[in-house]
This record gives C-alpha cells, structure tokens and sequence, in this order.
C-alpha cells in the first residue's frame, strides 16, 4: 500500500473556457481578424465555442480540428507542421480518430500544474495570427 499522496490539479472550467474565447477574440479583434474559437477539455470534449458572425463557415470546424489535434499530440500544431511532411516523425501518422489531425499553426494545448487539461483553436486568420491568437488566450488564463 502506497503512502505517497497525489495532487489533483484542478480541471479546465467553464470560466477558464470563457476567459480563452474572449482572450482569443479580443487579440483577433485587434488585429482586425474574425475568428473561430474552440476550447476542449481534457477528454477532447467541446467545452466552449463562439464564431464571430462574419467569420467564414469552416472557421468553426478548422478551429476545433486546430485544438482536437493540439490535446492528442499535448503539442502546439505550429510545432507539428514539420512533422507531418515526408520523413517527419508524423508523416504516417494514422488520422482515423474521432476527429481528423489538423496540422496548421492555431492549435495550443492548455497546462494547469504541468498537466494537460484542455486545448484551444483558433480559426479564421492566417495560421501564424491563428496560433498568436491561441498562444495570447492561453496566457490570459490566472
């Protein structure tokens, strides 16, 4: 029987959700971009969305590829890119998930304590906006 204790780190809340959108949104708004935004708990669930009206249809689903991609790889997909060309470490990479991989620049996962509880997409601008974007909503989180 083991002694040790465990820490529980506290999971993606809703709230954490809302400040990533509206963290997301505002960078895009600035940078006069309208965009999708997508936030994934740790089990690849939706837990937040929003699409700005004049963003484009597939805004939304490149968005939540971007962050799905992000949580299964624990990776920004910035940094993913390379891998998946011929003879990156990716490029056989099955893509028969629930969700296809989306290996373009906007995809950031989410850490609490050195744990992975969530990712964030963001859809819409070019893809290195994009994962300006999600890299600023990650950093407005407490």
């Amino acid at each position: 029987m083991s002694t040790t204790s465990t820490t529980a780190v506290a999971p993606l809340t809703t709230q954490d959700a809302e400040t990533l959108l509206d963290a997301a949104r505002r960078a895009a708004e600035t940078a006069g971009v309208t965009v999708a935004v997508t936030v994934l708990d740790a089990g690849g669930h939706l837990l937040a969305f929003r699409r700005d009206d004049r963003a484009v249809l597939i805004a939304g689903e490149t968005s939540t590829r971007k962050a799905f991609t992000a949580l299964q790889l624990n990776a920004p997909t910035a940094d993913l890119v390379d891998a998946v060309q011929p003879g990156g470490l990716f490029h056989t990479l099955p893509t028969a998930l629930d969700r296809p991989l989306l290996f373009i620049a906007g995809g950031v996962p989410v850490h609490r304590d050195g744990r992975l509880i969530g990712a964030i997409g963001v859809g819409g601008g070019a893809p290195e906006q994009d994962h300006g974007f999600a890299t600023a909503a990650v950093r407005a989180l407490p």
